[in-house]
């Protein structure tokens, strides 16, 4: 039986490209929560004040869960080392309870509170998955 001694290398290129992916996503987070008005909208509908909706929302934002997800799960795979960890959980509560205060102030925009749980379920949901995973992987 021939041992891969390639692995490591294939895991740390798998970390460095979701490293690059998350930092890229957030400059798309960024950019499109801070947009007075709705970027895909004005291309999808040619009006920017139309927010195009992915599913119908539930108690929460289904959009914002369904972002934050992506950009957590990102997160927490490119930063899962135990002494970046916790502060890759406290910059993601941070950043998905920041940017929907900003919408307060923004043009166009406004704070909601259905899209603000909407990006904590979504950070949340996240942290879940990621940590059975984790658990799983530790125990075979």
């Amino acid at each position: 039986m021939k041992v891969n001694n390639n692995s490591k290398f294939v895991g740390t290129k798998i970390v460095s490209i979701t490293k690059y992916l998350f930092h890229i996503s957030n400059i798309f987070l960024i950019v499109f929560y801070l947009y007075p008005g709705s970027i895909f909208g004005c291309f999808i509908y040619k009006d920017c004040k139309i927010q195009p909706q992915l599913t119908n929302d539930f108690i929460v934002s289904s959009n914002h869960v369904y972002v934050f997800v992506i950009i957590s799960l990102l997160g927490f795979i490119a930063y899962s080392k135990k002494s970046v960890f916790i502060r890759i959980i406290t910059y993601l509560f941070f950043i998905s309870i920041f940017l929907e205060l900003l919408h307060s102030v923004i043009p166009e925009r406004g704070f909601e509170i259905k899209d603000l749980a909407g990006n904590i379920v979504g950070v949340v949901i996240s942290l879940i998955i990621f940590l059975i995973f984790k658990f799983r992987k530790k125990n075979e």
